[in-house]
């Protein structure tokens, strides 16, 4: 008889970068992975395709400078300075080319890496991504207006998340609300806001992409110098930060072959509501064949 052998997760790691200390995740063996989450987010909004691709994929999960447990100091947040720090840790792992898989701001920092380094990325996967049209949820809007500094602690706090927390479980009960996986991670994302460092970091970083009103940074311009780099597009059906239809109006723009997969049901984070579904997509997009 075999023993039963408890899961073990992957041990988050550190690197000494030129700009940043950042905590990454390297596992598995093959084509390379790499994983940008997005606003207020960490690695971990990755744990199911970490778990779930890294036995035919080497999978690297990155916590964004600003992010989980990477460096929060002073500096600067911008999609450019993120997308380079990325390439600058794949460097540090001797990582020549990889497929960017970037989810809401990160699909924005995947999508400046390929316009910067297009020598490193051989395929692109934008998950709800930003970066794609002006529209997004008033409440991303409003961390752009003056005072939402004092603001957002008060409401990160935990006696506000007790308050809330309870009344959101008041209406899942009554059926009036549906508390999805992505909802959950949010949930828990949004707590990182009580901290001073994590608020600067997320503060500077969404006031380099978002005013008042919505989305400042268009790669609508770049999309044609995308060539024919492979590329897929999944969103939620029921997303409402970012909304589905900026997949739909990008549609024709995007490299020849490129596929938009809605997942039914899904919200934000489709990749965490249905982790089945993402990865068994992911898969057939890898699977294809190489155009570039």
């Amino acid at each position: 008889m075999i023993d039963d052998v408890p899961e073990t997760k992957p041990v988050p790691l550190t690197r000494e970068l030129a700009s940043h200390r950042v905590r990454y995740i390297d596992q598995g063996q093959g084509p390379v992975v790499v994983l940008i989450h997005g606003l207020m987010g960490t690695l971990h909004d990755w744990d199911p395709q970490i778990a779930g691709l890294a036995d035919r994929f080497r999978i690297i999960a990155v916590d964004l400078p600003g992010h989980g447990e990477s460096d929060k100091i002073p500096g600067d947040y911008s999609l450019s300075a993120h997308a380079a720090t990325v390439r600058d840790l794949l460097t540090a792992l001797d990582i020549d080319t990889v497929t960017v898989v970037g989810h809401s701001y990160g699909g924005g920092v995947a999508m400046q890496m390929l316009y910067l380094f297009p020598q490193m990325v051989d395929g692109i996967c934008l998950v709800a991504s930003g970066g794609l049209g002006q529209d997004v949820n008033p409440v991303l809007r409003a961390a752009s207006l003056p005072g939402s500094g004092m603001a957002i602690p008060l409401a990160a706090s935990t006696a506000s998340r007790a308050l809330l927390g309870g009344v959101l479980g008041v209406l899942t009960r009554l059926r009036l609300f549906r508390w999805g996986a992505g909802d959950r991670r949010a949930w828990r994302n949004f707590a990182s806001m009580a901290d001073p460092a994590a608020r600067r970091a997320f503060l500077s970083t969404a006031r380099s992409v978002i005013d008042f009103r919505g989305q400042t940074v268009s790669a609508t311009r770049l999309l044609a110098s995308f060539g024919d780099v492979r590329a897929l597009l999944v969103w939620g059906e029921r997303d409402a930060i970012i909304p589905l239809a900026h997949a739909h109006a990008v549609r024709d723009h995007m490299p020849e072959g490129t596929a938009i997969e809605v997942v039914p049901g899904a919200g934000h984070f489709p990749h965490l509501d249905e982790p089945e579904r993402f990865d068994a997509v992911f898969r057939t997009f890898m699977a294809g064949p190489a155009t570039c």
